[in-house]
């Protein structure tokens, strides 16, 4: 791993969440394309079977195995992994029963899907699992493979479920090999090695999500991380202008008269639909920006490090996501 000079010096593991719609899997591609940049090797990782990283880095479905997918800014590799938790099953049993051909023969009688439905924790770990080893990995050099992982984890409201493997797993055994596998991811999960990330837009069911799951992260001893705060609209009027709009003080009637002045309209009736229209937009506008600005005050409660990351006027494609990676890498987060 190169020399960092970032909020998140010995971090390998990225944990990325958020609510739905906020952008998640595209802030956790964008974060694996930073962290890579000047020569590092970087695996990211989804365990949703939704294959949201191919459709960012418009891919053909990924298979389950790592494989190179982007070269970052400076050079560096990005890895990428579409986690299937029924081969990760089969690879659990190969690992610690030598079962692996048993274990294709019970898939084929349902009885994987059977086991994870009445211990869903155990999905959780197996899934968790595959990344924590990702995350520990060494070559033969004996160099980690990997300089950091990162992890396009579930929505807020079930990250810490997700996280908590420990809990998740007591019920199904106090010894054994399932018991030492969830002590190890656990050794990983809330070690100083990882930091569990929050997207959210500057919304009030989002940020609200955002600082509620700060809390049961904190509570569950869990690592919490920053927050990335998504599609940010740039204000393009004076504040002067945004607080008279805000207060219902923008006069149609000035407008009409500006734009008439500047030849834009002849005057007339004309120039004061016209007006009129602009002074709804811009209404609007300003209390929209108001809005988020007292959702930034809500977020800067939670006093962790906070990331901007700006709205693509062409949406999010490869170019966009190597925009928001230099974003991320110049607020100081990668």
């Amino acid at each position: 791993m190169r020399a960092r000079d970032t909020d998140w010096d010995g971090v390998r593991l990225h944990v990325v969440t958020g609510k739905g719609g906020t952008g998640k899997t595209t802030v956790a591609a964008a974060l694996a394309l930073a962290l890579a940049a000047g020569g590092d090797k970087v695996l990211l990782v989804e365990v949703e079977g939704r294959q949201g990283i191919s459709q960012v880095f418009d891919l053909p479905p990924l298979p389950y195995e790592e494989r190179k997918i982007a070269v970052a800014p400076d050079g560096g590799d990005v890895y990428a992994l579409a986690i299937d938790p029924e081969e990760a099953m089969l690879e659990y049993l190969e690992m610690f029963y030598g079962m692996r051909r048993a274990g294709r023969a019970l898939t084929k009688i349902g009885i994987i899907d059977f086991a994870t439905t009445i211990a869903p924790g155990f999905r959780d770990v197996l899934v968790t699992g595959k990344t924590s080893e990702a995350v520990r990995r060494k070559g033969k050099d004996g160099r980690r493979v990997y300089d950091a992982v990162v992890l396009d984890a579930p929505p807020t409201g079930r990250i810490v479920r997700f996280l908590n493997v420990t809990n998740e797993v007591a019920g199904l055994a106090r010894v054994g090999p399932i018991k030492n596998h969830a002590d190890l991811v656990n050794g990983v999960v809330s070690s100083p090695e990882t930091a569990v990330h929050f997207v959210t837009l500057l919304e009030e069911m989002p940020v609200q999500e955002t600082l509620d799951g700060l809390a049961e992260l904190r509570a569950a001893g869990l690592p919490p991380g920053g927050i990335f705060i998504n599609m940010v609209r740039e204000s393009l009027l004076p504040d002067s202008v945004l607080e008279a709009a805000a207060e219902s003080r923008f006069d149609p009637a000035e407008l009409a008269l500006g734009l008439k002045a500047a030849g834009l309209t002849d005057g007339g009736s004309a120039a004061v639909t016209v007006a009129e229209a602009l002074t709804e937009e811009i209404t609007e506008h300003a209390r929209r920006t108001e809005l988020e600005r007292d959702e930034r005050l809500a977020l800067e409660g939670a006093a962790r490090p906070r990331y901007e990351l700006p709205l693509l006027a062409d949406g999010v494609d490869l170019s966009g996501l190597y925009e928001l990676a230099e974003s991320i890498r110049t607020q100081g987060a990668a």
